[in-house]
């Protein structure tokens, strides 16, 4: 497969300073032997993209999308695509694809193990990376076609309710690791309204509490999932029980105070996401309660596709994201862009956390087609 980084039109972040961005031509790349070119039609972004960048030399994000340009990358992000050139037999020009692309027009694909309703880039800089995010799912064999709104909702909740899934059966599998108390940063994130939801609609024993923002805080409670939500500054009103802490905000300060007030009532501190990128630190070693650790969703994949067989485990994935965007649709609502201008102001304001949780943004940088 060809190694020179052709997207089109292409988002390059800095990776020293993930809020700067730049729209570059790297020309419009052709299908090789083999391979296929995307139309990369719509994706989203949200806080999820924000930690993909945050966390994109130490989890390898970075080298889904080679940049060729060792200071600046491509943030991934989930979204549809259509074939616009194939050079590979089984898989035609106009099929229409879900999965993981780059903030970019266009992408150069190798497909491998082709099967009907899914294939993997085979590409040899990705042999090394989580296959969760190697797959492409195609889009013809799905048993219904979604409305433009549901493929909407598709990308923007479809990854995050899978995480939330993954972390929530890790949780109920191990009978919460003994915890009474759930305790859940950055309540107001897709991921975390999710995992709050499984929560409370399935373990009546385990008190959930989210922590937010104060200005996020009325839209936590409005959910009715929580059974107390917390300022960031409150953190000493959260009862000492057995508790576990899931950490999707990355803020080092919330952590160590949440540790110190707990104590030894801290059985698991894992952390899933840094939607509070620019307060992030390493924790430190001397924390009280449990040592934090680090929950990776497609390791947990992988061990539960070892055991209920690959097919179970997506057929229970698809039918959480079924159950929480039915439900979405009382608490977000969806809203589109697109252009460069568009794509870089879109994830500017999730960078900044600035985008209200109630709203969900599909964009692109080809114009719709």
């Amino acid at each position: 497969m060809s190694t020179q980084a052709q997207y089109g039109q292409a988002v390059m972040t800095r990776r020293a300073d993930i809020t700067e961005q730049a729209v570059v031509d790297t020309g419009v790349p052709s299908a090789g032997d083999g391979e296929v070119v995307l139309r990369i039609d719509r994706f989203a972004i949200t806080a999820n993209n924000v930690t993909y960048a945050a966390t994109g030399d130490i989890i390898g994000y970075w080298r889904f999308f080679p940049s060729g340009d060792e200071a600046r990358g491509l943030v991934p992000a989930w979204g549809f695509a259509t074939v616009v050139d194939s050079a590979c037999d089984g898989i035609a020009e106009g099929e229409r694809v879900y999965g993981f692309f780059p903030m970019a027009s266009h992408v150069r694909l190798l497909p491998g193990r082709i099967k009907a309703h899914q294939f993997v880039d085979t590409a040899s800089h990705r042999a090394t990376l989580p296959a969760l995010y190697n797959a492409y799912q195609r889009v013809d064999a799905w048993p219904a076609a979604l409305d433009a709104e549901q493929e909407a909702r598709y990308m923007l909740l479809f990854p995050l309710t899978a995480t939330a899934f993954l972390l929530h059966d890790f949780l109920d599998t191990t009978d919460y690791l003994g915890a009474t108390q759930l305790i859940v940063g950055s309540a107001s994130g897709k991921t975390a309204v999710s995992l709050i939801q499984r929560v409370a609609e399935s373990a009546a024993d385990v008190r959930v509490v989210g922590l937010t923002s104060a200005r996020n805080r009325a839209f936590v409670e409005s959910l009715g999932w929580c059974d107390a939500v917390h300022d960031y500054d409150a953190v000493d009103a959260i009862p000492v029980q057995p508790s576990i802490y899931v950490d999707m905000a990355g803020n080092a300060d919330v952590k160590a105070r949440l540790h110190h007030h707990l104590g030894d009532a801290m059985v698991h501190s894992c952390a899933v996401g840094t939607s509070h990128w620019d307060r992030f630190a390493p924790p430190a070693d001397d924390l009280p309660g449990a040592k934090p650790t680090f929950f990776f969703a497609p390791a947990h994949a992988e061990k539960r596709a070892g055991n209920l067989g690959s097919e179970e485990l997506q057929r229970r994935i698809v039918a959480a994201w079924q159950h929480a965007a039915a439900g979405s649709a009382a608490w977000l609502t969806v809203r589109a862009d697109t252009g460069p201008e568009a794509v870089q102001s879109i994830y500017a304001r999730a960078a900044g956390g600035e985008m209200p949780p109630s709203e969900g943004w599909v964009t692109s940088l080809n114009p719709p087609s």
